[in-house]
């Protein structure tokens, strides 16, 4: 019989059997509940009727006043209607006559006592007969309740017994082949592709079985097939590793030497043939080198190391081992197909580029200085020109001197940023860190660009804390990066517009910041304003500049210990700021 049938067998009887305990349950429980209503609605409200009855007599004066008499009425007219056992309806009708004598107004006063001692002895006999149907009903009750509990008890017993036989038996159909499937599928994932299963009866576990046996015998036969290969090809990667010129060290997960090629072990001195699977907690108690490696102090920053006597520079990269989980604990909850199992430490040999970026430097340092003396020189000579002494000039003369002059400018300024840019690349940034107050850079600054500002009709606005403190700061290079925030604002600013500068003393910081009302740059452009050579494209109305200026304008923030950025949106001008420590 196929599985689905067996399972459909099984929970089909189990549905007939809760069915037939549930019919039986809701029979017995409607019953009991029909007792407890009989008891609680009819009787239950007589003597909730005869109380009140009771109550009015007690507290009100004979003969009974109109309004009394119809509280009195109401209540008798429901108990009236309320009449459900036998010798009750005598008693409310006699109930019914005193109640009308109580009524009469020309009664004497004996004749009103002894219709209400009447009308009290009907109450009575109403209670009583309550009462009495309520005795009467609960001992039925209790006798439905308990003939219904050993009912329920002796089906409840029986389904029991029957669920628990089921439930025993029932599920050995399913688990016992599953168990075993689960046992091979296990012995699989260790790599025993000898285990098969087999089972006598002829159902869906059947073909599992031969469907499992059949990928067993295929795995052995790949793995058979492939070690060779497998072998072949490690050993072709450890040649791949070992011919590389970089150096490279590999960990496993227990933070063993996985791997090293002759190129690391130069290079970290280990010359020893036993360096491979030796603990890296061994090795870096005598090797500081290998240590700052494998703490990664280094990634991503070029080093230099003394080889063969020589300066050789290297980059640090790693890279984690991440394989396919094959054999996940059986207690995780969560399982992820792959895992961490290593990782690779590799050592660039950047020497050939660093000595090429070396030269670049110093050809642009050379090339630089051997320019600002024929610049000067033609600005001089411009100048002389200008002067009317020399010789008038006629409008397109003066014209053409005017642009020669603003090129030459550019020029200059030009090769001054790449002088500023070689001193920065070579790393020998002279600083001249001196006590100076924050205004008398800012006026530096301002005194640098008024006449430029005047020509356009820029009006340079100054916002400024008061008292504010003393800055160890190299006042030539701070002044020069304020300089180029202003020169940048005075380009991209429109004729009659504002420059804000500002300077705000912000805890153990002082913030100087220039707002434009510029066009705003593009949030694509921004992080990147401050690398080299980068320009923000124009639209031609402005004249862009070398890309070098907000560069070395960071190069020299960060140099002491400052933070320099931006602030922009398109449409709402720029804000450029930077921060120096109060403390130097």
């Amino acid at each position: 019989m196929k599985v689905k049938n067996k399972l459909r067998l099984g929970f089909g009887f189990l549905f007939i059997v809760v069915l037939v305990f549930g019919l039986i349950s809701l029979f017995y429980i409607n019953e009991i509940s029909n007792s407890a209503k009989v008891i609680l609605k009819d009787n239950y409200e007589s003597l909730n009727f005869t109380r009140d009855m009771r109550t009015i007599l007690d507290e009100k004066d004979f003969p009974l006043s109109k309004t009394t008499a119809n509280n009195f009425n109401t209540l008798l007219v429901k108990e009236e209607h309320n009449i459900t056992e036998v010798g009750e309806l005598a008693a409310v009708k006699s109930l019914r006559g005193a109640f009308v004598q109580l009524q009469d107004k020309s009664a004497t006063l004996i004749q009103l006592k002894l219709s209400e001692r009447q009308a009290r002895k009907d109450l009575r006999d109403i209670d009583a007969i309550n009462m009495h149907a309520i005795v009467v009903k609960n001992d039925k009750a209790h006798t439905s309740v308990e003939n219904a509990s050993v009912f329920l008890g002796l089906a409840g017993a029986f389904t029991f017994l029957v669920l628990f036989s089921f439930s025993v038996n029932f599920p050995s159909i399913i688990s016992n082949p599953l168990s075993s499937l689960l046992d091979g599928i296990r012995e699989i994932a260790k790599k025993n592709y000898k285990q098969r299963i087999h089972f006598d009866q002829n159902d869906e576990f059947a073909e599992v079985a031969n469907a499992f046996n059949e990928m067993a015998w295929r795995l052995d036969e790949w793995e058979n097939s492939n070690l060779s290969k497998i072998m072949s090809e490690k050993l072709r990667i450890e040649t791949i590793i070992e011919q590389m010129h970089d150096a490279i060290i590999g960990i496993n997960e227990k933070q063993e030497i996985l791997f090293i090629n002759t190129a690391a072990k130069d290079i970290l001195n280990l010359n020893t043939d036993k360096t491979q699977g030796r603990l890296v907690t061994d090795i870096v108690k005598t090797n500081d080198l290998f240590r700052s490696i494998m703490a990664e102090d280094k990634t991503g920053k070029p080093f230099k190391i003394v080889v063969d006597g020589k300066d050789a520079h290297f980059q640090l990269e790693t890279r984690e081992i991440a394989v396919p989980n094959l054999n996940p604990d059986p207690d995780e909850t969560l399982k992820i197909a792959k895992k961490q199992v290593g990782k690779v430490y590799i050592l660039r040999n950047v020497t050939e580029f660093k000595e090429r970026d070396e030269a670049k430097t110093n050809f642009i340092a050379t090339i630089s200085h051997e320019l600002k003396t024929p610049i000067s020189s033609i600005k001089m000579s411009l100048k002389l020109m200008k002067d009317e002494r020399v010789g008038a000039l006629n409008s397109e003369q003066q014209e053409l001197l005017a642009h020669i002059t603003d090129d030459s400018e550019r020029l200059l300024k030009i090769t001054s940023e790449l002088l500023e840019l070689s001193q920065v690349e070579t790393g020998n940034i002279q600083l001249n860190f001196v006590p100076v107050k924050p205004e008398q850079i800012l006026d530096y600054a301002i005194a640098s660009v008024n006449f430029q500002a005047e020509q356009k009709g820029v009006k340079l606005e100054i916002v400024k804390d008061e008292d504010l403190p003393l800055l160890n700061v190299d006042v030539e290079k701070t002044a020069w990066v304020l300089v180029n925030f202003l020169s940048n604002a005075l380009r991209y600013s429109s004729e009659h517009s504002k420059i804000t500068i500002s300077i705000k003393n912000n805890k153990n910081k002082v913030e100087f910041s220039v707002k434009d009302q510029g066009k705003g740059i593009d949030e694509q452009y921004q992080k990147r304003l401050f690398d080299r050579y980068f320009q923000v494209p124009t639209d031609g109305q402005n004249k862009s500049g070398s890309g070098l200026g907000l560069a070395i304008s960071k190069d020299f923030i960060e140099a002491q210990n400052g933070k320099i950025w931006v602030e922009s949106a398109v449409g709402e001008g720029s804000l450029f700021a930077f921060y120096l420590p109060v403390n130097g």
